[in-house]
């Protein structure tokens, strides 16, 4: 079982899409995938047509009062899940501060689903916060999308920081460019730049796209709607890239 996390200290930068996307591509390709939404806005479960409520909120499931199997829903897309989102997800930065080794809650809580599936993707709410350093401990890979601006790059060098100041030398950064507008001169020079200084970014960058903005009116990944545009094969390309880099 890979764990992988999308994450970004900054919102707003496809965390979501990416999340739903990718795991939709997993499970087409006969992978067994859970998506856990852990954002308590719950856009990934809105995405699924699934009502973002776990029966006991945030306390019982930390407090092992919930089994995740027992809240885990299926999609209408074969091979995968979802664990939905809850709005007490607002609160498990303090609900994970009152539990022993708190940052080690959410891969004690993941060890079980190991048997059952192949990929589980973490949709992550932004910011830094003990719920960050629980998923940083439970991943093995954090996908970190960033727009080609200024501002967006500068969160993944505090990210960077971040891993190396808690030596954190078994989690895979991979960031990868998302929201990319190519008829831009500045998003073109900066994602040309970056990748000659950075080898450890994804070649395949996501477009800035109607068809993922859609996503939010047909409440599904872009596969459930739509055979083929310039996105769905950019979401295939960095499927594959992403493969590639976990040796899967």
């Amino acid at each position: 079982m890979k764990v992988v996390a999308l994450y970004s200290i900054k919102g707003g930068v496809g965390k979501t899409s990416s999340a739903v996307n990718l795991a939709f591509i997993a499970a087409r390709n006969g992978y067994r995938t859970l998506v856990w939404d852990l954002d308590p806005q719950g856009a990934s479960s809105y995405y699924f047509r699934i009502k973002p409520k776990v029966k006991g909120g945030s306390k019982d499931l930390v407090a092992g009062k919930r089994e995740l199997d027992g809240l885990i829903k299926g999609t209408d897309f074969e091979n995968l899940d979802l664990l939905p989102a809850d709005f007490s997800f607002r609160n498990l930065d303090l609900v994970l501060d009152a539990r022993k080794k708190p940052t080690r809650q959410l891969k004690k809580l993941l060890k079980p689903l190991a048997e059952e599936y192949d990929f589980i993707f973490l949709d992550c709410p932004p910011n830094i916060s003990l719920l960050s350093e629980a998923v940083f401990a439970a991943s093995d890979i954090l996908l970190s999308p960033i727009i080609p601006t200024t501002l967006s790059l500068r969160t993944l060098e505090q990210l960077k920081q971040f891993i190396e100041d808690n030596s954190l030398d078994n989690l895979a950064l991979i960031p990868f460019f998302s929201m990319a507008d190519r008829r831009k001169k500045m998003h073109r020079d900066i994602m040309e730049n970056f990748i000659e200084t950075h080898p450890e970014i994804l070649n395949t960058a996501i477009p800035y796209a109607s068809d993922i903005e859609r996503m939010g009116l047909e409440r599904m990944p872009l596969g459930g709607f739509i055979k083929k545009s310039h996105s769905t094969d950019a979401y295939n390309e960095l499927w594959q890239e992403i493969l590639t880099r976990a040796g899967a």
